[in-house]
């Protein structure tokens, strides 16, 4: 894996906190080449280039814009040729890759979030075409950026979008409710700010440090007839937020269905 090369076909906000996280981790630069039109620069000892390099890669990384794949793929296939080819592109499935990409050594489809950039994303998967020794080289490939949850079927990689992928927008909405609710309270916007981004983060890092549910931690958090209660009863009045936040990752869940029978069209 020391020495594997790595094609980033793409390097916007996800292709690039995934380069980042590599690098973070220590991987060698030089391993990267970025293929990016319009990228101004990459990090020390990546290379960039312009147009699709005719060499093969060990892996590339697909990351362009879903609605450019029709366009980018006769360029690519060469340098994916033998490669395993991972795919961040929502809605664009296994046999919609496999048909412009034949030659690969396989086919993965990665769900991760911005939080790869710290090695913190979770990442689901679905792969074709992999043997176990493969798998094991994806694995460790994607090991830098966080925890990756292998799929039993595609399908279920719209529900992964919903909930992990764009999951982090969801709860940064949620940040600044916080904050924006607090400076309604009178506290100073800029503190009430400070105090929802703080709050989440603790409570983010204490429920993934321990075996507790989150269920229990909140009960732990909560006095009978107390401040606590007191908020949580508006929450679960009538199951408000359980409701709120089903129908918000079944509306995303259901775009990416939409987009996956766009492509196939």
């Amino acid at each position: 894996m020391t020495d594997q090369s790595i094609l980033i076909c793409g390097c916007g906000n996800m292709g690039g906190a995934m380069l980042a996280g590599w690098l973070r981790a220590g991987l060698d630069p030089e391993r990267f080449t970025v293929v990016d039109p319009v990228l101004p620069e990459v990090p020390a000892g990546v290379r960039l280039l312009r147009e699709i390099p005719s060499k093969r890669f060990d892996f590339v990384l697909l990351g362009i814009k879903p609605q450019a794949l029709d366009q980018v793929a006769p360029a690519l296939a060469p340098a994916s040729a033998g490669a395993v080819l991972l795919s961040i592109l929502a809605g664009a499935e296994i046999a919609s890759l496999a048909a412009r990409f034949p030659q690969t050594s396989g086919l993965v489809r990665v769900m991760p979030n911005l939080a790869a950039a710290i090695g913190k994303s979770p990442m689901g998967i679905y792969a074709a075409g992999l043997d176990n020794a493969a798998k094991v080289q994806v694995e460790a490939l994607l090991a830098p950026l966080g925890t990756a949850e292998w799929l039993a079927s595609e399908g279920q990689l719209d529900a992964v979008t919903a909930l992990a992928g764009s999951g982090p927008a969801f709860i940064y909405r949620i940040i600044d409710a916080l904050g924006n609710a607090g400076a309604e309270l009178d506290l100073d916007p800029d503190q009430a700010r400070r105090l929802a981004l703080a709050m989440v983060e603790g409570a983010a890092i204490l429920a993934a440090s321990t075996d507790l549910p989150p269920e229990e931690l909140a009960r732990r958090v909560t006095s009978p007839g107390g401040t606590t209660a007191a908020g949580l009863a508006v929450l679960d009045h009538d199951q408000a937020l359980a409701r709120l936040i089903s129908a918000t990752l079944r509306a995303a869940r259901d775009r990416g269905a939409e987009m996956a029978a766009e492509a196939r069209q």
